[in-house]
């Protein structure tokens, strides 16, 4: 049995203003902490109370995240306004800078996609020994050093 429905001059309890927005309610009060959504009001009982405003603000952010936006991202848009002509620009800016982001992560999701589709070809299932698990214990003995930035290969103890 769902509560009853709050007038919006009372607000809405998180529960309910996660259910309204999609957003969680442990979400809600991340959000509140990184100041992305400000504290809510308290209801005499303490609990937390959210209006209209807060709902359409918690979508606004799900909508970001949903598009890998961070929260610096989400944060910058949140400041804009919409009737000035330099945010509208600012916003451009930011939504560019997101592009060049998904951009590079698309590049690096292709290489990822050709080195799994290579690994994945690499065995045919008919040999005695599965050549991916060899592949992939081979790469596991060449380790990265973060300082150096060059690999170096490791003796493994089995």
């Amino acid at each position: 049995m769902s509560e009853p429905r709050p007038s919006t001059a009372q607000g809405y309890r998180i529960g309910q203003a996660a259910q309204k927005s999609g957003v969680s309610a442990a979400n809600i009060r991340y959000y509140e902490s990184q100041g992305l959504l400000e504290p809510a009001g308290r209801g005499d009982n303490s609990y937390r109370l959210y209006g209209e405003a807060d709902l359409h603000q918690l979508r606004f952010i799900r909508m970001c995240r949903a598009m890998d936006m961070s929260l610096d991202e989400v944060r910058t848009l949140l400041a804009l306004d919409l009737s000035r002509k330099a945010d509208c620009e600012a916003a451009r800016e930011a939504l560019d800078s997101h592009l060049s982001h998904v951009r590079e992560r698309l590049v690096e999701l292709r290489v990822l996609e050709s080195n799994l589709e290579a690994l994945r070809n690499g065995c045919d299932g008919k040999g005695p020994r599965c050549r991916i698990i060899e592949a992939l214990h081979r790469r596991a003995d060449v380790v990265q050093s973060p300082a150096e930035g060059r690999a170096s290969a490791v003796t493994r103890h089995v």
